[in-house]
């Protein structure tokens, strides 16, 4: 078990198995098939991350350096929560790009019953460190504990 601090960008609580990505989250790419075509577990799409492609997201501790692609971004996001077809939560070893941090803010703003803690800055250990499957719980705090 290991604990990493990092910077609240949309609060919450949760625990849920971890998915990991080494390489950026391409947001349009890998949501499209849930938000065009119905899969409710937000299937991995993007088959330029080998690290996600075909693996599901929603329900899941996604686990990153940074999001990458195109200014839809954080509409992507937002259209995901909208659609309960979001991460359990969404953890950034890097500072996140204020596009997608925008979606998490606006679905923690503007929906009800949705809820996808975001926290950046978790440092390139943290990345390292965590692997699919691994239990992630993220505290009010902004403390994430990886078992």
């Amino acid at each position: 078990m290991k604990e990493f601090k990092g910077r609240i960008v949309a609060p919450g609580t949760v625990s849920a198995p971890a998915v990991v990505s080494h390489g950026g989250l391409n947001t349009l790419a890998s949501f499209q098939k849930a938000l065009q075509f119905g899969d409710k577990k937000a299937t991995c799409g993007d088959q330029n991350n080998p690290d996600l492609y075909g693996k599901q997201m929603a329900g899941k501790a996604l686990c990153l350096p940074r999001t990458i692609g195109s200014t839809t971004g954080g509409l992507v996001l937002y259209c995901a929560c909208s659609m309960k077809r979001q991460p359990a939560c969404m953890l950034f070893s890097e500072p996140i790009d204020s596009l997608a941090a925008a979606g998490a803010v606006l679905a923690d703003v503007w929906l009800d019953e949705v809820s996808m803690p975001v926290i950046d800055s978790l440092g390139e250990e943290f990345l390292n460190y965590v692997k699919d499957d691994m239990t992630i719980t993220v505290k009010e705090d902004g403390t994430v504990v990886v078992e």
